[in-house]
């Protein structure tokens, strides 16, 4: 199976690439940053095919140059697993967002995977090819985190689009999924759990014990290869059924019951 995996050069992305290259996936990692994205390549050449491709998601040139040099490496695309990071501003409370904060969580969060989306469907139908898409979100779009309302906000949608997908192009054998992470120990995490600490006066640690690993029963957070046996299901035919679903993966975190 030949898979694109977004925002793929460190932290969530970066892992499950490597975890469906463990699964005997051909994957192909992107990143806007040449070195990260060189440096990743290097690292995960040990366990598998996988390519790089330089993409900025907030530039639509590089979304379908994207799609286009991934379905070349790979011989043709069979899924898209999509990995966004932060915007800029984040942390940050509702009151201290600009208008332009706005228009990049948006950019990043709905027009970015939106587009794609468009771009691999309109593929599979004309090449009459089955595909499947993971959209990787956040739990927080259940149970708001303040200092993240612009991604709360902007990647609720994807729950939207992967049911969206899955009714108007399931029929063709196109489904996706949108996955409700918990707590996952990376780079973009702990910077987000300083910046909260230090607007707190708070230390790191007491934060993160606060923050992360108290609101689980657990007490940890998840571990890589749990996310990417699940991306790995979602992607199998096994799933088909499921189309459409939104999962979650967050160490019983949320509070909410969904009936």
């Amino acid at each position: 199976m030949g898979v694109i995996v977004t925002a793929s050069s460190r932290g969530i992305g970066f892992n499950v690439a490597r975890e469906l290259l463990k699964r005997n996936a051909r994957v192909v990692i992107s990143s806007r940053n040449e070195e990260n994205l060189r440096k990743a390549l290097d690292e995960l050449l040990s366990y598998g095919e996988v390519y790089s491709v330089e993409a900025n998601l907030f530039d639509q040139k590089n979304l379908e140059n994207l799609v286009k040099e991934s379905w070349e490496l790979l011989g043709g695309v069979d899924a898209l697993v999509w990995n966004a990071g932060n915007v800029r501003c984040e942390p940050c409370l509702l009151h201290e967002a600009t208008y332009l904060d706005w228009i990049e969580a948006s950019a990043l969060h709905t027009v970015a995977p939106g587009y794609l989306t468009t771009l691999l469907i309109r593929e599979w139908l004309e090449r009459k090819r089955k595909g499947v898409l993971v959209y990787l979100n956040s739990v927080s779009i259940k149970e708001p985190m303040p200092p993240l309302v612009l991604a709360d906000v902007t990647r609720a949608g994807l729950v939207q689009l992967a049911k969206s997908v899955s009714r108007t192009y399931g029929s063709k054998g196109i489904r996706a999924y949108s996955v409700l992470l918990g707590s996952f120990d990376t780079p973009g995490a702990r910077e987000n759990l300083k910046a909260v600490a230090e607007a707190r006066g708070k230390s790191f640690e007491e934060t993160w014990e606060r923050e992360v690993l108290s609101r689980t029963p657990l007490r940890r957070t998840g571990r890589w290869s749990e996310l990417g046996s699940l991306v790995a299901f979602l992607l199998s035919d096994e799933a088909e059924y499921m189309l459409g679903s939104t999962v979650v993966i967050d160490g019983a975190m949320t509070r909410s019951v969904d009936l």
